[in-house]
């Protein structure tokens, strides 16, 4: 089932006026350029089966059409977007059923990172942890879903990083960025902003317990909403 529809339908208004600033550091590198493409894509402003238009982009976030390419060549390898002979890049386009195999991966992955981490979350973590919720929360009180997402992002990965695991973080890191922009449209539903947020609170409860199954089963709870929003999302649904 092609999404490019939906995305044109769902607009991501607030994302989309907080991330078209231009980020700040050198003007010429190909980190510049991925960044502003990240935040393009995360706020709808290049939706699923659009074409990046290269030229234009690279005017657009002042550099040459040199890092633009190469900042594209590095999303293909992520899969958030495609190449396609003699008509170029376009933002990837999921299926339901990619969402769903992406996100069972995750689940497998994320235990595995979550039981190796836990046993060094000291009370200098946690707080770092905590403090990402609470910045998650603070961004949905005034409904800025660019921010939200960076902090989720903060709190998942402050969590599932400390298990000295290089390669399951990568893996993990590689699905997180394919999804990405459909994680946007599941921070639109102010509801949703607020249940992510209540099931951040759950996660920290089981983390300061130092309970691995509890905090497993708060993780999949959490993924598997998310899941399901974006299956009524991507169905056309509310």
């Amino acid at each position: 089932m092609s999404v490019a529809a939906v995305g044109g339908r769902r607009a991501h208004a607030a994302a989309a006026a907080a991330l078209q600033t231009t980020p700040t550091g050198p003007q010429t590198t190909p980190q510049h350029a991925l960044e502003a493409l990240r935040r393009a894509i995360v706020a709808g402003e290049l939706r699923p089966g659009q074409r990046i238009a290269q030229e234009q982009f690279a005017e657009r976030v002042g550099v040459s059409i040199a890092p633009v390419r190469e900042a594209l060549r590095m999303l293909e390898q992520e899969g958030q977007v495609v190449y396609r002979p003699r008509r170029g890049y376009f933002v990837r386009e999921l299926r339901i059923e990619d969402l769903e195999e992406i996100y069972e991966l995750r689940r497998l992955l994320e235990e595995r990172a979550a039981r190796a981490a836990l046993p060094g979350i000291d009370a200098l973590a946690l707080a770092s942890i905590r403090r990402a919720a609470d910045d998650c929360a603070q961004a949905a009180s005034r409904g800025d879903v660019a921010v939200q997402l960076e902090a989720n992002r903060r709190f998942h990965f402050a969590i599932l990083d400390g298990g000295a695991q290089p390669h399951t973080m990568r893996l993990i890191r590689m699905l997180w960025e394919s999804t990405e922009p459909y994680r946007a449209m599941y921070y639109n539903s102010a509801a949703e902003r607020r249940r992510s947020n209540a099931a951040h609170q759950r996660i920290l409860r089981s983390l300061k317990a130092g309970d691995a199954d509890q905090l497993v089963a708060e993780l999949d709870a959490h993924r598997r909403r998310a899941l399901e929003v974006l299956r009524r999302v991507l169905a056309g649904g509310s």
